[in-house]
């Protein structure tokens, strides 16, 4: 294999493919890995761990076909360190040569390293607006579970085909996010599937990545795996598979109290009072909020570091009460609502409380409330 390429081009192919070669594989597969594949000027750039595979595709400057594996994450380095300009890359079976200007690596290819190769999805593909499905996830993802030890169907966003369109879950038992994406008919009509939040944050991150907000997005699936294209990447996941919770029995019909208060302000009094968790011990500190008629108070208090408390003007209608929230959670849910305005809608101190927008009903955020003395 030899052939040439742009610096920043071959970089940006490689890191993106090396996001699916995660360290957590190690132990499975060998070192993390990247397979180059080249065919004719075609250049194909493969990363994978047992459940996730994203494979990029790029034209450059080919001189002789033929295939090597290098390790992901010295691959990236090498070539983030070198001048710009045009990179020489010569593969063989047993080490990978990278030159640029005066600078020259030979990289072995790592012993036991495997790629992964999921089942092939065919089809025509549904094809999905890259702007929208990237913001529902953006909304959505952050509110699933991270650890896949405790309850893998919770690490996943359910896509959910409903009357009005797609509907994107996600909860990790302690808050709920859903995104109703209407007009948006990605699945048959009573249809749902378990995709993993992780290859879906992949989806947002590489739309962000695209240069304008108009591309598509390609999702083709069977009962095993889904493909999502997007522009020169395929992304390959395995479904994610057991009981999902019953998320609309959390919906309350409505709410005795609603604060309606400035998104901006609102979620900069939060970062300031938050200010007061310093470090690990105090990482669970709840940030009280107080609703008076007009508006809430904002309060952390920590055995260590102090009290920080700050109010901000709102809209209050609904009896005076305290509630704590993780400030994380709280924050998330806050960044993620679209729009100028926020309503915080609450039952009481034990029950989950709703943020949204006051604009629009597409999109709500769920949040267990803290016990504290």
């Amino acid at each position: 294999m030899k052939f040439r390429a742009e610096r920043d081009g071959l970089l940006e192919v490689l890191s993106t493919a090396s996001r699916a070669a995660a360290p957590r594989s190690a132990g499975i597969a060998g070192t993390p890995s990247i397979q180059l594949t080249l065919r004719g000027n075609r250049l194909e750039a493969t990363g994978s761990d047992p459940d996730l595979v994203i494979e990029v595709r790029t034209e450059v400057a080919g001189e002789a076909d033929g295939s090597a594996l290098v390790p992901a994450r010295l691959a990236v380095d090498i070539v983030r360190a070198l001048e710009p300009g045009a990179v020489s890359v010569v593969g063989s079976e047993d080490e990978v040569r990278l030159a640029a200007g005066r600078a020259e690596f030979v990289v072995r290819s790592p012993l036991g390293a495997e790629i992964t190769r999921l089942s092939s999805v065919g089809g025509e593909g549904i094809v999905l607006p890259a702007a929208r499905f990237a913001e529902g996830l953006r909304q959505v993802v952050r509110a699933a579970l991270t650890d896949d030890t405790r309850a893998p169907q919770l690490t996943g966003v359910l896509m959910v085909a409903t009357e009005s369109g797609l509907r994107l879950v996600a909860t990790d038992s302690y808050r709920l996010a859903f995104r109703d994406l209407v007009g948006l008919s990605a699945l048959g009509a009573g249809s749902e599937v378990l995709v993993p939040a992780r290859a879906l944050g992949e989806i947002q991150r590489l739309v962000a990545g695209e240069p304008d907000g108009e591309g598509t997005v390609v999702l083709r699936y069977s009962d095993l795996d889904a493909v999502f294209e997007v522009g020169d990447v395929r992304l390959t996941t395995r479904l994610l598979k057991g009981p999902f919770p019953d998320y609309e029995r959390l919906l309350p019909p409505s709410y005795p109290n609603v604060l309606t208060v400035e998104r901006e302000a609102f979620g900069a009094a939060l970062r300031r009072v938050r200010l007061m968790v310093r470090d690990a011990r105090e990482a669970s500190t709840p940030v009280r909020l107080t609703f008076s008629d007009d508006g809430v108070e904002l309060t952390v208090l920590t055995a260590e570091s102090g009290r920080a408390s700050e109010r901000v003007a709102g809209a209050y209608r609904g009896e005076e009460l305290t509630v704590a929230f993780n400030p994380g959670y709280l924050l998330d849910g806050v960044e993620a609502v679209p729009g100028d305005e926020l309503l915080l809608e609450v039952i009481d101190a034990t029950k989950p409380a709703t943020l949204r927008a006051g604009s629009q009903d597409d999109y709500r955020y769920l949040l267990m409330p803290v016990r504290v003395s």
